[in-house]
């Protein structure tokens, strides 16, 4: 009898620590956001996420702009390798990228001397993390890198004239994914470059939030949705993806 009781006992212990994971939000319910059916709202949702799902994924909430420590911190080389992500987008002279949610300017620093003849568009939906980056700009006396204050929906680049997209840790928090990307494919060049790094969710000893991994099976459909081919998948990275897709003519 008392082995029931203890198998009871931790069965109703793991329900709750299941739960505590998740939030109910009966507004979500009641609120017409006329969202296109690709989108769906649950009131039953992950804590870490919107309550707002694409192509069965679990939007997770933004980073905010008063983590931004957390972007920079020193330990960041060791376990995400950036300087090898930034070889590995095999940069040219003349290349304008684009570093989609860059935040404090972590990687467009970083890639600002590979495009010396070109630019780096950095790309950030809070005004905080810009005037960052402008002040960073002045410190380093980096001239090639410009900032773009975009929005939910839109990025706000000028078409056809992006080389390369990055998106580190970033595009699972986009509020409104399909309309970014599609505005981000109308920036692109006819075989621009579009790079994702998202943490691994195929591996569940990688010790990130879910909402803040992405498969890449998921990332490959809806890449796919707005026309975006994929080119390869490198795993050289200790924790995440690095996912290539592009522009065909």
């Amino acid at each position: 009898m008392k082995k029931y009781i203890v198998g009871f006992a931790v069965l109703i212990m793991a329900t709750v620590l299941f739960l505590v994971n998740f939030a109910y939000e009966p507004d979500l319910l009641a609120t017409d956001t006329n969202y296109p059916s690709y989108y769906q709202e649950k009131a039953f949702h992950s804590r870490g996420g919107i309550g707002k799902f694409y192509l069965g994924r679990e939007i997770a909430q933004v980073m905010g702009h008063q983590a931004m420590r957390w972007l920079e911190r020193p330990s960041r080389e060791n376990q995400e390798h950036p300087s090898a992500v930034v070889q590995a987008l095999e940069l040219k002279d003349t290349d304008i990228v684009a570093d989609i949610g860059a935040g404090t300017g972590y990687f467009s620093f970083r890639m600002a001397p590979f495009v010396s003849e070109g630019k780096v568009l950095a790309v950030d939906i809070q005004p905080e993390m810009l005037d960052v980056i402008e002040s960073l700009k002045q410190q380093k006396q980096v001239t090639n890198i410009e900032t773009v204050l975009g929005e939910v929906y839109d990025p706000h680049l000028p078409e056809n004239t992006i080389d390369l997209v990055l998106m580190v840790d970033t595009y699972h928090e986009f509020a409104f994914p399909r309309e970014m990307m599609e505005s981000i494919f109308n920036s692109l060049k006819i075989g621009g470059r579009v790079i994702l790094v998202e943490y691994r969710r195929e591996d569940p000893f990688i010790m990130i939030k879910p909402l803040h991994k992405m498969t890449q099976k998921q990332v490959k459909k809806e890449m796919k949705t707005v026309g975006l081919q994929w080119v390869d998948t490198q795993e050289f990275l200790p924790q995440q993806h690095f996912i290539v897709f592009a522009k065909s003519g």
